[in-house]
């Protein structure tokens, strides 16, 4: 059974339950009553009574089922958003100052483009490379890279390559050589690690230390926490960027984000100086 099914079999059910409670109470209003700690009980024949009422009164009406699950879909959404960004709130120091999440760009940025990727995602791959441009063509701004290797297990291995990588001081090319390949398997970054100059028996060496599982772990626990769906998923600041983009489109948000900053920041100087 799917989720919408799943949905419509609750909703339904839902809606007998509550007709079943109306009727039981106008049935006990009708007549009198003594009070008793005893549960009112409905008989077969009646149960069956009320379940066609309601099943006729449905079907005369099929709107109320498509209300109630969009009511139901949009309370789901706002949960997930309040959620989303309560975790955000509480994770800021995990997800911004991770010291095992590769950094490139302004280390003394003014905004901060955190990013969700997986080397073998096909969008990852179009789009993730105008990061590159966006750096070029903005000097106040960081990347931060979360690992987040959801495809398979190339994709560990890749994730895990370009971890290792970091430690030699080698991530940034390390990471663009690997979006030029078509794959990630042992020959590619034996040769990737080859042209960077990187001594690869180490290479290999820290690609199989525990740590670098759990810093990959630890971003698929942030990216569950924050409502990360799927690769690439960037925040931007403090705002969800979900799925692909391009720079343009990304330079945009980054210029909002700078002047939501510029404007808090302006507010606290204010509010100091009041003191």
């Amino acid at each position: 059974m799917n989720l919408l099914n799943i949905k419509r079999f609750f909703i339904i059910n839902l809606a007998i339950f509550m007709f079943c409670g109306v009727f039981q109470i106008q049935a006990q209003t009708t007549k009198t009553v003594k009070i008793s700690a005893k549960t009112p009980t409905v008989s077969n024949s009646e149960k069956e009574t009320i379940e066609n009422i309601v099943r006729d009164y449905l079907l005369k009406n099929p709107i109320i089922i498509r209300e109630a699950l969009t009511a139901l879909q949009a309370q789901e959404e706002k949960e997930k958003f309040e959620r989303a960004a309560n975790n955000l709130k509480e994770l800021k120091s995990e997800i911004f100052s991770d010291p095992d999440s590769p950094v490139v760009g302004n280390t003394k940025a003014d905004v901060t483009i955190v990013v969700f990727f997986d080397y073998y995602c096909g969008y990852c791959r179009k789009t993730l490379p105008e990061l590159k441009t966006l750096l070029a063509n903005d000097s106040a701004i960081r990347v931060i890279y979360k690992e987040l290797p959801i495809m398979g297990p190339q994709s560990q291995v890749a994730a895990r390559a370009a971890l290792a990588a970091q430690r030699q001081g080698k991530y940034a090319e390390f990471h663009d050589a690997l979006f030029e390949s078509e794959v990630a398997d042992e020959e590619v970054i034996k040769s990737i690690s080859d042209k960077l100059g990187l001594n690869y028996k180490t290479l290999k060496q820290d690609m199989e230390d525990k740590k670098l599982d759990e810093a990959i772990e630890r971003n698929l626990r942030l990216a569950t926490a924050i409502g990360v769906e799927g690769t690439p998923a960037y925040l931007v600041g403090e705002q969800f960027v979900p799925g692909a983009i391009d720079s343009d489109s990304l330079a945009k948000i980054v210029a909002e984000q700078r002047a939501k900053n510029v404007k808090s920041n302006s507010s606290k100087v204010i509010a100091e100086t009041k003191k």
